[in-house]
């Protein structure tokens, strides 16, 4: 039943091109950072939309798959071992994936010397969009990585709704994920991205 559950709020917290996040992330309890391994969070924005935190898949490895780097050379989440890593898997179709990109290239500036913010598109046009919006919206601080396969996608097993963030300590374990669009530049999202060190 849980599994359900879960499954109907990554449906709801998926892609919705309709809508865009306008306020700030505020947790919709208290124990946002304290939560069991077994229990979601509702992170909740100023404009009433939601994201899950999850902390279901926390201690498995970072899978092995490759994707493209900007350059077009093979990647995987191995070559960003060594210090936590923020994982943010979107597309230049959705709505909430854009909406939150420049807060996610914010943090990118913010963290660079402690944790790695990688962004891996799911757009099926490959790089030519994601150049287009990152120029447009003026993203300088994120390199454009794709996924022109899908194969980031189907190592977690194609159950992903987009957008989803994973944060990795630095030894590639998982530590905790977020579906759905929430603004990665404040102070509470700062606090659980403590969670890796």
């Amino acid at each position: 039943m849980r599994f359900v559950i879960t499954l109907i709020l990554l449906v709801l917290v998926g892609c919705d091109k309709e809508s865009q996040p306008k306020g700030q992330v505020q947790p919709a309890s208290t124990a946002t950072t304290e939560a069991g391994a077994d229990s979601d969070v509702v992170l909740e924005s100023a404009n009433g939309m939601r994201a899950t935190l999850s902390y279901k898949f926390a201690g498995q490895q970072a899978p092995a798959a490759t994707f493209a780097a900007g350059d077009g050379s093979d990647t995987s989440l191995a070559d960003f071992a060594g210090k936590p890593l923020l994982l943010n898997i979107w597309a230049t179709w959705c709505a909430p994936c854009k909406a939150e990109m420049p807060t996610l290239d914010t943090l990118a500036a913010l963290e660079k010397p402690r944790m790695s913010v990688i962004v891996v598109s799911q757009d099926l046009e490959g790089l030519a969009p994601v150049k287009a919006f990152f120029s447009e919206t003026g993203v300088k601080n994120l390199e454009p990585y794709t996924d022109p396969d899908n194969a980031l996608l189907a190592a977690f097993n194609n159950a992903i709704a987009l957008p989803t963030t994973i944060l990795f300590d630095a030894n590639g374990k998982e530590v905790w994920r977020v579906a759905g669009g929430v603004e990665w530049d404040d102070a509470e999202m700062a606090k659980l991205l403590r969670a890796a060190d």
